[in-house]
């Protein structure tokens, strides 16, 4: 029976390999299924028989060594192997018949196992066995020594229990951690004086005993060794320090330096400041020194306050006086809570002390019998004894004190020797109720001084009178009898209470007042009814008591309106009127003071005025009237700011100075003629000093081209409206002006005569009449 597929073949193949012809039939039916014109896929059986393979390091290879061979269980006669891999045909080399050899030293520590891969070839050099991989492994030995990375610190407690950790100790070896050769152990060497241990296998250092003590031995310094080999006396060793701190606690008590203190202290030692300090001694660091400084026999004098050296400053909380005891004697304690008992010292801690004060004389300020004082007096009355303000010499010199008030407007006054106080004016309460001033007291000799501040309060007295309050008091005209017209109210000024009554001052015909006794009254139609055509003003005289003692008493008119109103009783027309209140004496004092001012002032201005015309009067009979030229010093200042200057002299008629006649009666220039500015033109005619001036400062005008000219609209036009002579300007004159006669001048008196000579006038004598 033919099989069409050629897939039989091959499992007929496959099963005469695996049942019944061996390895060599095998062989053969792989070389049939090869000769096949359709080559099929198969899986091969592996027949490497590999052995273990291992290399020792740092073994020295001069000649390449056989460390295995490569072998197969395939019966054929090998010819070739080959390998591939790491470290192949370099390392490692394989030899024809499959022996693998190492051709020099290797080191586990660089690289402790190596892969490989083998082929085997027939005589053919044809492929029998594809590649198999194979590791060959570096056996270790114990060529390294253990390695610590650095030093080591640690810190403990002091006193600390056995077995507490301090600090771990690791080193390394670079052998294999898995042989003997990389296993470590630890062990101290020296150092520690016994108080330590470590162990073995971790490398921890711990506590062995709990006696450390800071203050005896603040570091230790350990040596560590680590012995690879399991500790075996074969195995390498290392050896590394560690640093052991030994951290404070607070196990020692503070202790006095010295069971007795002694301190001077002055008595006029201020409050609250220290006196001495009391010296601590402890052997703990500063951060663990808590110390409590008491002191056992109580007194309210003295205090201890711890300082930032954990020391003791002795403080002074009430005032020191050596006339009363020059000496204080105090206990002191100090207490401490520990960490640890018992203390470390406390066989030798000094935790109680006597501290003596000595107190020093000092001469001291007067001291006052208070620390205030205060009195109270009535007003309005002179008192000769308010209250005595009283100061003490504390030493034993007891000097005179003498006493003052600072204060200069007080209007007290104190006795220098006594301190009695009594008054300087009679007080009113209602301008200042309090009066409050010190008092010095100085000691004769030393100048010492002293303050104190007294109080005095005004005591009040009825010394004021009621003043009636009377608001929107009207009358309608059909009021009938018993009508109220208005509520009446009363206030005083005085601080006692006032029971206020109210009345009429006089009888009315037409109002009745009706007292409620509750401090206010009713005024009442007494008969009605009222016509406003009526012309008389209605009004009535209120008398006001205050109930006082003594009584004060006061009297107001009071106006009442008189109205047209509605059937409400709502003002609806009323008739002018007002209510009037009595002026006091000082109002009407202050008035006629005002007026008596007013007249005296006017009757000075009267008397002012009537002398200036008097000596207006006088000049014009003299003969002889002076021109003023006034001048002015600031723009704006009205009358007060002007200087006059004679200017008389101006007026000489003619530059011969006929008028200024000197000694030697020769005529000389006058003085404008001596000062005026030099120009071209000179007037020919002989002309006074205003004249000559005016020529003067024409021309200059004329010649002036950056200034407007006299005679224009900006000079003249808004001159002379007011002006009896009218506008000299020429701006509104007709050409025929220039030949008007202008001695009418000469009418109008010495002040235009000059004028008068500018315009026509040339008579020479006619400026000498005068």
């Amino acid at each position: 029976m033919m099989m069409a597929r050629p897939e039989l073949w091959t499992l007929l193949a496959l099963w005469f390999t695996l049942v019944d012809f061996g390895a060599v039939s095998g062989l053969k039916a792989i070389a049939i299924v090869k000769n096949e014109s359709h080559p099929v896929l198969f899986r091969q059986k592996r027949a490497w028989i590999w052995n273990s393979l291992y290399v020792e390091e740092e073994k020295p290879a001069p000649i390449p060594y056989k460390i295995g061979q490569l072998k197969s269980t395939l019966p054929v006669e090998v010819k070739k192997f080959s390998i591939d891999g790491e470290g192949a045909n370099t390392i490692f080399t394989v030899g024809p018949t499959g022996d693998l050899f190492v051709t020099r030293s290797l080191d586990r520590e660089e690289k402790s196992i190596y892969h490989l891969s083998a082929k085997m070839y027939d005589g053919n050099n044809k492929l029998v066995e594809d590649s198999g991989n194979f590791e060959v492994v570096v056996n270790d030995i114990n060529d390294n020594i253990p390695v610590f990375p650095k030093g080591f610190n640690g810190s403990v407690l002091e006193r600390s229990p056995v077995g507490t950790q301090i600090v771990e100790v690791k080193a390394t070896d670079a052998d294999d951690p898995t042989t003997a050769n990389g296993e470590l152990r630890y062990s101290l060497v020296r150092g520690g004086d016994g108080k330590f241990q470590i162990d073995e296998l971790t490398g921890m250092v711990s506590c062995s005993k709990k006696d450390l003590d800071r203050e005896s031995v603040e570091q230790y310094i350990l040596v560590v060794r680590a012995q690879d080999m399991r500790g075996l006396p074969a195995g390498s060793t290392a050896t590394t320090t560690v640093t052991v701190s030994i951290t404070d606690i607070n196990d020692n008590i503070a202790s006095f330096t010295t069971n007795a203190f002694e301190v001077s202290v002055p008595e006029n030692h201020k409050l609250n400041q220290k006196m001495t300090t009391l010296q601590l001694k402890d052997k703990d660091e500063l951060p663990n020194k808590v110390p409590r400084i008491s002191i056992s026999r109580s007194s309210a004098m003295f205090k201890v306050e711890i300082n930032q050296e954990k020391n003791g400053n002795l403080m002074l909380i009430q005032p020191l006086d050596y006339e009363t005891t020059p000496i204080h004697t105090v206990v002191v304690e100090v207490h401490e809570e520990l960490a640890v008992r018992p203390p470390e010292n406390a066989r030798n801690a000094i935790t109680t002390a006597t501290v003596t004060i000595h107190v020093l004389d000092v001469d001291e300020p007067p001291v006052f019998t208070r620390s205030s004082y205060n009195f109270v007096v009535e007003e309005e009355k002179i008192v000769q004894n308010i209250g005595t303000v009283s100061a003490t010499d504390p030493d034993r010199a007891k000097n005179t004190i003498r006493y003052s008030i600072l204060d200069r407007d007080c209007p007290f006054s104190i006795d220098p020797k006594t301190g009695v106080l009594s008054t300087v004016r009679p007080l009113d309460r209602e301008l200042e109720a309090t009066h409050m001033f010190q008092v010095k007291a100085q000691e004769d000799g030393s100048g010492l001084e002293t303050f104190v501040k007294v109080d005095i309060s005004v005591q009040d007295i009825n010394d004021n009178k009621p003043e009636l309050i009377a608001e929107d008091i009207f009358l309608c005209e059909n009021d009938q009898t018993n009508t109220v017209l208005g509520t009446l109210r009363a206030t005083d000024k005085d601080e006692q209470p006032a029971r206020f009554s109210f009345g009429l001052a006089s009888p009315s015909s037409n109002f009745t007042v009706r007292d409620h006794g509750n401090n206010s009254a009713d005024i009442l139609v007494k008969q009605g009814p009222f016509s406003l055509d009526d012309s008389r003003d209605y009004s009535v005289t209120v008398r006001v008591g205050d109930g006082g003692r003594p009584l004060r008493t006061s009297t107001t008119q009071v106006t009442i309106k008189a109205c047209s109103c509605d059937h409400r009783r709502v003002p609806t027309q009323c008739k002018a009127a007002g209510h009037r209140v009595g002026v006091s004496v000082h109002a009407l004092i202050a008035i006629l003071l005002c007026i008596l001012i007013i007249l005296v002032t006017v009757i000075l201005f009267a008397i002012r005025k009537r002398y200036q015309k008097e000596h207006l009067s006088s000049l014009k009979h003299s003969g002889e009237i002076h021109e003023q030229l006034v001048t002015y010093d600031e723009e704006g200042g009205g009358e007060m700011d002007t200087n006059g200057y004679d200017v008389s002299i101006l007026t000489s008629a003619c530059h011969d100075g006929s008028l200024l006649r000197h000694p030697d009666n020769h005529p000389h220039p006058s003085l404008y003629a001596m000062v005026q500015k030099s120009h071209p033109h000179q007037p020919n005619a002989c002309k006074g000093d205003m004249a000559a001036m005016i020529e003067d400062k024409k021309f200059e005008a004329d010649h002036d081209r950056d200034g407007f000219p006299y005679d224009t609209l900006h000079i003249y036009g808004y001159e002379g409206p007011e002006s009896l002579a009218g506008s000299l300007s020429s701006l509104d004159s007709s050409s025929s002006g220039s030949n008007l006669d202008y001695d009418f001048l000469n009418d109008w008196g010495p002040r235009f005569r000059t004028l008068a000579e500018l315009y026509g006038v040339n008579n020479h004598e006619y400026y000498h009449q005068y």
